[in-house]
């Protein structure tokens, strides 16, 4: 009877937390990189496709990347430099991010030049532009957070940031960014036994 209710209990209160954030989809073309001071981690084999946030304003970093077929067995791909955008989210509202896809890679280059996204409300008729965050606004409003060891224990795992590791050239996560991804996620214990076990 007591794990019955100790179950209910849990099952309610995570029932309720999830109930407080409301959802933003992303289109394959845009990949959500950070919120606010946490980076949202992904890889080529794990993209992001949603994320979820409680009612609140935040600054979110995406970046563009499309793929155009040129011809028989060819084909383009078009990046944009990472950019920081503003995103205000309501209580009982989840979103889609909306874009206008260029027609071809020469659009799309002029496009990924100066990316312009909208935020639609799920049953809405209309989309609201979202207003791109320059340079000089971002050093003074976005610090970007170098997570450490000590500042991952003094925070709850839920508010941990995340890396995310670097892509090589052939598409794969690079071995000394995961190593540095992995050495950041684990304690100090674990520092040490893993400096123990390679210096033997």
């Amino acid at each position: 009877m007591r794990k019955s209710i100790l179950l209910g209990s849990a099952a309610a209160l995570l029932f309720s937390v999830s109930s407080m954030a409301e959802n933003i989809h992303f289109p394959e073309e845009f990949v959500p990189l950070q919120v606010g001071e946490r980076v949202i981690e992904s890889s080529i084999f794990s993209r992001v496709d949603d994320i979820e946030l409680a009612p609140g304003s935040y600054k979110l970093k995406l970046k563009y990347t499309d793929l155009y077929d040129l011809g028989y067995d060819d084909h383009e791909v078009v990046e944009s430099e990472p950019f920081w955008v503003n995103v205000t989210i309501e209580a009982g509202k989840d979103y889609t991010l909306e874009f206008n896809r260029a027609k071809n890679a020469v659009a799309a280059k002029v496009f990924a030049q100066s990316p312009q996204v909208s935020l639609k409300a799920k049953g809405s008729a209309l989309a609201a532009p979202l207003s791109v965050i320059s340079n000089a606004q971002l050093t003074n409003t976005v610090p970007v957070q170098q997570v450490s060891n000590t500042t991952a224990m003094a925070t709850s795992a839920s508010e941990v940031s995340k890396l995310v590791a670097p892509i090589n050239g052939k598409g794969m996560p690079s071995a000394a960014a995961m190593l540095d991804f992995w050495w950041q996620q684990a304690t100090p214990a674990q520092q040490q036994a893993f400096l123990e076990k390679v210096t033997k």
